[in-house]
């Protein structure tokens, strides 16, 4: 949003990756923090009613339709944050090029899970479980994407279970704050209109995210707020939403 604004105070043209990579650039440079450049490009490249498949080699976005409107996503802040966060981040990131370098590819989406069982007893157990996870979430997030175009919502959801069984299990970057939100949803289940949960952004803290129906959104939200208010002692935020644009100039 600020690069929006600075470039329109400067009459600046800046395309959606020309201004993620800034957004990142500034990141790393002056918040000291390697970053991916995820949460830049849906912020300066996001549509509405469309999630976006984005390929981080070639900072190339595609954008996923997810209008249905039979379906909402439901954000709920566990408003828990753990100091840990500011330095494991760079650990995962060592750990994951490990693990590429062992199994002799530029980066895990070179590598398959075969390969990984292949190489298995020359890493680390916890480089191997870093690994697990990013090799599995890389074909998750593929399959997703074309079961998101079919709007099959159930299969959408198991791969979100999956995602963060793998992010709490192997990539270890949940709190048993969020696992509880995940499974207080999961309990929720189908019947009562939750499709799917997972823990969302760079994990120790933070929010989860679910697909739920939207006629029962609401619902499902106080149903979940309450029972992790009781068991967990923390009061959540939450709200329902859906896809809409990134950052832009609003005229008034």
């Amino acid at each position: 949003a600020v690069a929006t604004l600075i470039a329109d105070i400067a009459n600046a043209e800046l395309g959606v990756t020309d201004k993620a990579l800034l957004c990142q650039k500034a990141e790393h440079d002056f918040a000291n923090m390697p970053c991916g450049i995820m949460d830049q490009y849906i912020s300066a490249g996001g549509a509405e009613g469309c999630a976006m498949l984005l390929d981080c080699r070639t900072n190339t976005p595609e954008h996923v339709r997810l209008a249905d409107p039979s379906v909402a996503v439901l954000i709920i802040n566990s408003n828990v944050k753990h100091k840990l966060s500011g330095s494991e981040y760079p650990q995962r990131r060592q750990q994951c090029e490990t693990a590429a370098k062992i199994l002799g590819v530029e980066s895990l989406r070179d590598a398959t899970l075969q390969q990984l069982e292949a190489a298995k007893d020359k890493m680390d157990a916890v480089v191997y479980k870093r690994a697990l996870h990013v090799i599995g979430e890389i074909k998750r997030t593929a399959e997703a994407a074309k079961l998101m175009e079919q709007n099959a919502w159930q299969a959408v959801g198991e791969h979100m279970y999956d995602s963060h069984e793998t992010l709490s299990r192997d990539f270890e970057v949940s709190t048993k704050e969020l696992d509880l939100l995940v499974q207080l949803a999961q309990s929720i289940g189908l019947s009562g209109g939750v499709y799917g949960s997972r823990m969302t952004g760079g994990g120790f803290g933070g929010c989860t995210v679910s697909l739920v129906e939207a006629q029962k959104a609401n619902i499902i939200s106080e149903q979940i707020c309450k029972a992790y208010m009781e068991q967990s002692g923390i009061e959540p935020t939450a709200f329902v939403t859906r896809p809409a644009q990134g950052a832009h100039v609003l005229s008034v």
